[in-house]
């Protein structure tokens, strides 16, 4: 870069920021002066209200005093609200105001116009031209998409074509330049080597300077209702995924709003590790969950739920077990599209029979029996869909409840709990007493009250006089609040016994099919029967049971949906069965869904494949309202960790690592676990030493994580962390992790514990292994204390280096 255009550059840039600073000041008593004003109105905000309803003008009089004074506090605060999210985003453009420059000739002028592209946009004092252009306004997306030469973007008016004359990348430190550089097609490896050759952080960063094209396509992708992003390890796609976030509650600000956007992630950790990123955009976070803590809301409560951390370490540590090759094809069946239809035909045949109910009992005795209640049920119109006939069945037993509440006011108990009255209950049966006769007197209620109470006999006494109106009013009382928790159950839909309704589908193969019009079953489908019920008789669920369970309880309640959410997002996608996809679609039937994942890193027996020409994602909203996008470049790890992980996978050839250097991954064995663990806690020391201060030691599983954090804290050194799945976060440092909870995180330095063949030998471990050497950014180290994983033994030694025995 020329020493002249370095200069102007540099002038720009402090001019630009001394008008930031200048509208600061203006700004900062301007806000303290609203925010006093409104902590003022406040304050006296019933000083300025005359109170007086004795006639209709008097009342209305009142009723628009109030409204004026809330409508004047509303307005100071919307206006200080307004000025403080101003104030903040020129705060944080005040260090680094902008990262990108195009300039652009549009067809039919003869001038350039040059663009400045920053976090947010910022106006010059006329109010009309942009000193900074916020990098999701649709100009700026010429700074992602397009190289110098001819170029187009569209606006809400129609597509403008022109001609890019430069495109220039800055880094901007402190209002210093830092660095400069003129790009062409992407955004400048350059750029892209310093900011990935950073340390990893605990939180994950914003990636608005460094977006490139196809990351830009993800972000700015407004049409599809399901858009698929299949990415490779590293490939940004989660990061593509927040910066859509923010362009989406930019762009649609009037009508979209952050708890109208929901990400489900693979665990509450993760939540912690991406909560920094919108914020640092200026804007808030959507909301975030499990779906997990999805299943826990609505099952947890009468079942201990098995969360998927559970079933995968079961399926690792358990091969050989007595029922393990039944449970493995039983969570594969119950993940199915097979056993989604089989439960829809279920739900037809509940229709015509087989419903369960739980009479309503009350003081040891049945109210209304189960008997009664099929009886009920099955009178209706069958015509009718089945959630339909359960809310006939609902509003039929609370009319029941009321007939049957009135009869029991006689009954001998009621009399029994008349003489044990305490004083604030007889207070509130006097008080409605006297209300009913029409006294209205505060003082005369509370002496007539008083004078009641002082009177009342202890209860020793056996004999008390009660006026006729009075009891009949207190054993009306006394029956309503018993009958209380038998209204909030039937309309809390208590009275249907879901869990025997599911439980009945495991038996015989021929009532199976019978019961779901003859759909077929697993082989081993008499032991996956067997571990089911064994499993619901002890009030307990399976992981792979929970959705179609919930499903079930669905057909027969009605469906749940919430149409205030207007876009899903769905991190670690493969993650998911296609049971679970559509529990979603039909849980949020007007938003939008956005799924991303690596069938690479599919270690969930009921993982889905994202981009196969017959994915059920595709099927779902159908293959005009989809659209799929390829992220085949890994930005995460250096060159010689992207051949060496990709070298693992079958197809891993399509993977394209970014061209930053490094070291080859080390391979270390050591004759026993005191040696090698010794040899880690050296290597954590000199990495530490070397300046990385994120490091993971990775296990297979959370038994192996316990063990090597023992063995690896007694061996002294550096501190460490052991992180399980209740871990809500973590911090810099050495940590202890099973591969399934470092998924979609990085770290500056990667050991895996054990990578023998006893450890990764099967080939559904293959995947495993590979989702954790793809943690690594810098240096990846592998140790055994026998023969080398299958996995690792069949890539080319040129890909890695060995430690001396």
């Amino acid at each position: 870069m020329e020493a002249k255009d370095w200069r102007q550059e540099q002038e720009r840039l402090e001019r630009v920021r001394n008008k930031l600073q200048a509208k600061i000041a203006e700004l900062e008593p301007e806000i303290a002066g609203l925010y006093g004003q409104a902590a003022d109105i406040r304050k006296r905000f019933w000083e300025e209200v005359t109170i007086n309803t004795s006639t209709y003008e008097d009342f209305e009089e009142t009723f628009y005093t109030i409204n004026q004074q809330s409508a004047l506090l509303a307005e100071r605060e919307r206006s200080h609200r307004l000025m403080a999210r101003q104030w903040e985003s020129m705060n944080r453009l005040l260090p680094s105001p902008y990262f990108g420059r195009i300039d652009f000739r549009e067809a039919g002028l003869s001038l350039d116009e040059q663009i400045y592209i920053g976090v947010s946009s910022f106006v010059d004092e006329d109010g009309l031209s942009f000193l900074i252009y916020d990098w999701r306004t649709p100009i700026a997306s010429l700074y992602y998409d397009c190289s110098p030469g001819p170029a187009s973007y569209d606006t809400p008016v129609g597509r403008i074509e022109g001609t890019m004359e430069l495109k220039r990348q800055f880094q901007i430190q402190n209002g210093q330049i830092r660095n400069m550089f003129d790009a062409s097609e992407t955004i400048g490896d350059s750029l892209l080597q310093q900011v990935l050759g950073k340390g990893a952080d605990s939180q994950m960063k914003s990636i608005v300077a460094t977006i490139q094209k196809e990351q830009n396509a993800i972000i700015r992708n407004d049409k599809s209702r399901m858009l698929i992003v299949q990415g490779a390890a590293g490939s940004g796609k989660t990061s593509a995924a927040l910066q859509r976030v923010a362009y989406l509650l930019y762009k649609h600000r009037q009508t979209i709003s952050a708890d109208q956007i929901v990400l489900f992630s693979p665990n509450p950790m993760f939540a912690s590790y991406i909560s920094t990123v919108l914020p640092e955009l200026g804007e808030e976070n959507m909301q975030q969950t499990t779906f997990q803590e999805y299943l826990d809301y609505w099952l947890g409560s009468s079942l201990r739920l098995e969360d998927p951390f559970d079933q995968i370490e079961y399926v690792l540590t358990e091969p050989g077990a007595p029922g393990y090759e039944a449970r493995l094809q039983g969570i594969e069946y119950k993940a199915s599209e097979a056993f989604l239809q089989a439960l829809k035909n279920y739900g037809v045949e509940l229709g015509r029979k087989g419903m369960r109910f739980k009479s309503v009992r009350f003081r040891d005795r049945d109210l209304i029996t189960e008997e009664r209640m099929q009886a009920t049920f099955y009178g209706y119109d069958r015509a009718l869909p089945l959630f339909n006939r359960v809310a006939l069945l609902q509003e039929w037993l609370l009319n029941e409840l009321v007939s049957l509440e009135r009869r029991e006011r006689e009954a001998t108990w009621v009399q029994e709990e008349l003489n044990y009255l305490d004083n604030e209950q007889y207070a509130e049966v006097f008080f409605m007493l006297h209300k009913e006769k029409g006294v209205f007197d505060m003082a005369e209620q509370f002496a007539a009250i008083r004078e009641k109470l002082d009177n009342k006999p202890r209860e020793d006494e056996s004999e008390f006089d009660f006026a006729s109106k009075e009891e009949g009013l207190l054993r009306k009382q006394i029956v309503k609040e018993c009958f209380k928790p038998l209204r909030k159950s039937v309309k809390k839909f208590l009275f249907l016994d879901i869990i025997a309704i599911y439980d009945q589908l495991f038996g015989e193969e021929a009532d199976y099919r019978e019961k779901t019009s003859g759909c077929a079953v697993p082989p081993l489908w008499p032991e996956i029967c067997r571990q089911t019920k064994e499993k619901l008789l002890r009030k307990e669920l399976f992981y792979e049971d929970a959705t179609p369970l919930l499903y079930v309880k669905e057909l027969i309640e009605g469906v749940r949906t919430n149409t205030e959410i207007r876009h899903v997002f769905v991190d670690e996608g493969q993650d998911y069965s296609p049971f679970q996809y559509e529990y979603l679609k039909k849980l949020f039937p007007r938003a939008r869904m956005t799924v991303l994942g690596d069938f690479g890193q599919a270690i969930f027996m009921q993982a889905t494949s994202l981009d196969a020409p017959d994915s059920p994602l595709v099927r779902l909203y159908g293959e005009d309202e989809t659209s799929l996008i390829r992220l085949l470049r890994s930005y995460r790890s250096t060159k010689e960790i992207v051949e060496f992980t990709r070298s693992m996978l079958p197809e891993g050839e399509k993977i394209a690592p970014f061209e930053r250097g490094g070291r080859k991954p080390l391979l270390t064995r050591r004759d026993g676990g005191e040696k090698r663990d010794a040899q880690i806690a050296a290597d954590i020391a000199a990495l530490r030493a070397e300046g990385f201060d994120s490091i993971a030691v990775i296990t297979k599983t959370a038994a192996a994580s316990r063990e090597a954090y023992e063995s690896l804290r007694i061996l002294g050194g550096e501190a460490l962390q052991l992180i399980t799945k209740d871990t809500l976060g973590f911090e810099k440092g050495v940590m202890v992790i099973p591969v399934y909870l470092a998924k979609g995180v990085e770290f500056d330095g990667v050991l895996i514990y054990d990578a023998s063949s006893e450890a990764y030998g099967r080939d559904n471990e293959r995947k495993l292994l590979y989702t954790a050497c793809t943690r690594a950014m810098h240096r990846l180290h592998l140790y055994t204390t026998g023969d080398w994983s299958p996995f690792v033994q069949a890539l080319p030694a040129k890909l890695y280096e060995e430690a001396p025995h």
